[in-house]
């Protein structure tokens, strides 16, 4: 890139991985940055960010920045996926893509505070991050340089680590854990090593946040979520905020089983891949509020929003989360959402989560005695036989021009 010799002081998201990691010494001694600060947003995954801010000084970072971003990754960008029902394929609810703009919103700020002329990430050619991060880093701050080295450097796995390692950075990966992980609050993705193979079936070793069906208790747990406005607010009746609601249900569902993906999904650049996650609280709650919304929106209403759902979990998982059409979509959503109001049962039993319940007070558009066939039925039924006949007036005018010929 023409622009990368002129960019003296550089923020780097920072993940502590082989690529950020080398990302260091190779942006000053190949690029001549004369600064690099590196960024690590501390999103609920625990005590690994000490050790990372120590190895980004150690690997010649001139300033280590970690900062708290939990609240905002569950308010801001969780709790929404959850109102969308965001499931990108139908199956994988954006964990760690949802990650990706708040790294960046903040990564435009820091730039800002310290008056970096370019900001720059660890991203391969291939993965996703690297159209998140881009785009959005594009759509917040236009005139801010994107470096991304790994997409340039032409180097292998083996060969970034060799590189690295004559820097002084030591590989954070051995022949016993292939692994690359990402980890947060809304839980890990797994990829790399034996699960490249799409036909290995992935070691128990790959799993942290859930146990397996076989070693999940033997009894059944039923589990009471709260809704307000289509957000969770309790747990079994006790209210929660943002934060610990999602950790309970993480430990709640995790130590039933539930919760694992393996999935071969379609990336942004084109590639399949096989991704190996573990989201056991978040697909928890948007299971549990999947069924609320049967009970509280109108039918036309949620087959609209199923529409609407799958194009959101596709602009979220393709980086779009600063554009206009997600910008206009969420107005729909949130529209939507003022009605869903009340609690679901859920039964977490040996790696499965089944709704048995359901209910609301305030909103719900289930009309007893419209559903009953019992004596407090007050449906009319002579009126049907009127409808069905407008209703199948069409197919019948078909059918008879179809007979004639």
């Amino acid at each position: 890139m023409s622009d990368r010799s002129r960019a003296k002081r550089v923020v780097l998201a920072y993940s502590g991985g082989v690529d950020t990691s080398v990302c260091i010494p190779y942006l000053k001694q190949e690029w001549g940055v004369e600064e690099v600060i590196t960024f690590a947003a501390d999103l609920g995954q625990g005590d690994e960010l000490e050790p990372i801010q120590r190895k980004a000084l150690e690997a010649g970072a001139t300033q280590s920045i970690v900062d708290d971003l939990i609240a905002p990754f569950i308010g801001e960008f969780a709790f929404p996926a959850i109102r969308a029902n965001a499931l990108y394929e139908g199956r994988y609810p954006l964990s760690t893509a949802l990650a990706r703009p708040l790294i960046a919103r903040r990564l435009v700020e820091i730039a800002r505070e310290v008056g970096a002329d370019a900001v720059a990430h660890g991203c391969t050619g291939k993965g996703n991050d690297q159209v998140r991060f881009d785009v959005a880093i594009g759509s917040l701050a236009p005139d801010l340089k994107v470096l991304a080295p790994a997409r340039e450097w032409g180097m292998s796995r083996e060969e970034t680590i060799a590189y690295g390692e004559r820097c002084g950075v030591p590989s954070p990966v051995s022949k016993a854990s292939p692994y690359s992980i990402d980890l947060n609050l809304l839980g890990r993705s797994i990829e790399a090593g034996a699960l490249e193979d799409p036909a290995v079936e992935p070691p128990e070793e790959v799993y942290a946040l859930t146990c397996s069906v076989e070693a999940a208790p033997a009894e059944p747990r039923i589990v009471e979520i709260g809704f307000e406005q289509g957000n969770p607010v309790s747990l079994d009746g006790e209210r929660l905020d943002p934060v610990s609601l999602i950790r309970r249900a993480n430990a709640l569902a995790g130590s039933h089983g539930f919760g694992r993906l393996d999935m071969v999904e379609n990336r942004v650049v084109g590639i399949k891949s096989r991704e190996i996650y573990e989201t056991p609280g978040l697909l928890l709650l948007i299971r549990a509020h999947q069924d609320l919304e049967s009970l509280t929106l109108a039918a036309d209403v949620l087959r609209a929003k199923r529409q609407i759902e799958m194009q959101w979990g596709d602009l979220v998982y393709q980086g779009l989360w600063f554009g206009p059409l997600k910008d206009a979509l969420d107005g729909f959503i949130d529209r939507t959402q003022v009605a869903v109001n009340g609690s679901v049962r859920v039964k977490l039993h040996k790696g499965n989560a089944t709704v048995v319940g359901r209910s609301s007070s305030t909103n719900s558009l289930y009309v007893p005695t419209m559903a009953t066939y019992g004596a407090e039925d007050r449906f009319d039924h002579k009126a049907a036989e009127g409808f069905i006949y407008v209703w199948g007036l069409p197919s019948r005018l078909w059918a008879t021009r179809q007979r004639l010929g």
